[in-house]
């Protein structure tokens, strides 16, 4: 051996991170709950702390994050790799901060067990010398002014996970810079329990001034995932743990002055997509929006007349909830596979006053979105009424005139309003621009009418609801002002999913594997 490698090797040895204690914590999971936590000890002096967990089996899925004394430090799910740590920087879906002395926890999630009795292995290393370079990029969220001013429909995603999230691979910046490729105004980055993305907003839209980072958080539950829409604090997911309910987690999501949306209520694929279809109990009064679209319609499309049908059961209850679209995207739109569902698939339009998130989130309180279900190349519809307020969702009058305006629309397409869960007559769209104005007598209680087009027979682009309400106590007779493009009075009831094509036999299998997918990916 020459005395070169030798003098390296020695300086290795002197200079190398150095490991001031290690512990194994091993155990079998508790077969009560959906969570537990492992304690463990820090003392004085510890920078950086490492926490290697395995759930030691090939069927089991444990997922897992960590608290300090003083809360959350991050949440990396199924992460595979070890959570790090340390005062300036930590790895991906945790938070770098002072390393505080005390009781320190893994908390874990039972997301699959099949096996018993299930066990774990832990292995806490603690340093006082960091093996991260510090991270410069990080910095603590603050919201950017206004992009853009002027009132005019803004094009976003809101469900897009970038590597933050355990299960998703893309940089924030191989985001941005795929939704500016396909001409989106925003996106909102909704990772999984952490809000480790946050901090990287600053400089990811310093690099991209003309995309606007929308802030967000997928809370996901075992029993159904839902959005923080412009939520920057962790909310504590752990349903059922100490008593959490989801009435508990929607109202710490509105006490962060964000919007609580159910994601993906109807994506029903058993362990393949762990918690994905809802089936939490939650009064509607809670929910301001739901996403009626996840991914690629050619892919997703079977799931839509059933989420439509929960939707409508949820605004024919009382409640104005919004219809948002978001992809799901885990991989920064640079999937290229059948099933994969990139940025922009759905897009959804915001009528908002400016291009800032306040802005955007306002547009969304007052049921101004319209959902493209195929893309943001889909065709826009409009619906608008001049008895409509600009700060309001509701028409309070006996009369009622309803405009539908539609562009970049191709011969064949059809446009239709739903009242209340029946659809009216289908008008073909001749022109672009396309307009049509219709006239509604309001019935004896609250109705609610949104707008579709319709390519092949099929919803494509949908609008959230406006509602109409009768100034008359008792409201006048229910009917239709008679005209070419009248809306059918809702009668006996229904639901507009039943006027909905089925899908083809194509879907199904196209679920099928898409449950593969899912299956290899989440495991």
């Amino acid at each position: 051996m020459s005395r070169t490698a030798i003098v390296l090797g020695l300086s290795f040895l002197l200079f190398a991170p150095r490991a001031r204690a290690q512990e194994v914590l091993e155990g079998e999971v508790p077969s009560e709950g959906d969570y537990f936590v492992i304690p463990f000890e820090v003392p004085e002096g510890v920078v950086e702390i490492e926490v290697r967990h395995d759930d030691l089996s090939d069927v089991n899925i444990l997922d897992w994050g960590l608290f300090d004394p003083s809360g959350f430090r991050g949440y990396g799910g199924g992460n595979g790799e070890p959570a790090i740590v340390g005062i300036e920087a930590a790895s991906r879906s945790y938070l770098p901060g002072p390393i505080t002395p005390g009781t320190w926890n893994v908390y874990v999630g039972k997301a699959r067990v099949d096996e018993t009795p299930a066990r774990y292995r832990v292995e806490i290393v603690l340093r006082d010398t960091a093996t991260l370079a510090p991270q410069p990029e990080r910095a603590p969220y603050a919201p950017v002014d206004a992009l853009e001013t002027g009132a005019r429909w803004y094009a976003g995603d809101f469900h897009v996970h970038s590597r933050e999230s355990g299960d998703a691979s893309g940089t924030l910046d191989e985001i941005a810079m795929y939704a500016e490729s396909i001409d989106l105004d925003f996106v909102m980055l909704s990772e999984h329990n952490t809000t480790s993305q946050l901090e990287l907003y600053a400089s990811t839209q310093a690099a991209h001034p003309a995309l606007l980072l929308v802030p967000g958080i997928e809370v996901t539950t075992y029993q159904g995932h839902a959005m923080s829409l412009g939520g920057t604090t962790w909310i504590d997911h752990r349903l059922g743990y100490e008593g959490i309910t989801m009435a508990e987690i929607a109202g710490a999501v509105r006490d962060d002055g964000a919007l609580f949306s159910i994601n993906h209520p109807s994506l029903s694929l058993g362990e393949a997509c762990i918690g994905c279809a809802w089936s939490a109990t939650l009064d509607g009064a809670a929910i301001d929006a739901i996403e009626i679209q996840t991914g690629a319609l050619s892919v997703t499309s079977l799931f839509l007349p059933r989420t439509i049908m929960r939707w409508e059961e949820l605004v024919a209850a009382g409640h104005h909830v919004v219809a948002l679209g978001g992809s799901d995207d885990h991989r920064a739109g640079m999937g290229t596979g059948t099933f994969d569902s990139p940025i922009g698939s759905p897009t959804t339009m915001v009528w908002a006053e400016e291009l800032s998130v306040g802005a955007i989130l306002d547009g969304v309180r007052r049921g101004r979105t319209v959902v493209k279900l195929g893309g943001p190349d889909d065709p826009m519809i409009e619906l608008s009424s001049p008895e409509l307020g600009s700060e309001s969702d509701t028409i309070v009058a006996d009369t009622v005139t309803f405009r539908v305006r539609v562009t970049g629309a191709a011969l064949g397409a059809s446009v239709r309003l739903v009242r209340s869960g029946v659809p009216g007559e289908e008008i073909e769209v001749v022109g672009d621009p396309f307009e049509h104005e219709t006239t509604m007598i309001a019935g004896a209680s609250e109705n609610f009418v949104r707008a579709e087009l319709l390519i092949g027979g099929r919803p494509r682009v949908i609008t959230s609801h406006v509602f109409v309400r009768p100034s008359t106590p008792g409201g006048p007779d229910a009917g239709v002002v008679p005209d070419a493009g009248a809306v059918g009075e809702p009668g006996g009831g229904g639901c507009s999913c039943r006027a909905m094509n089925a899908p083809s036999n194509a879907g199904a299998w196209a679920m099928l594997a898409l449950a593969i997918v899912i299956a290899r990916r989440r495991a």
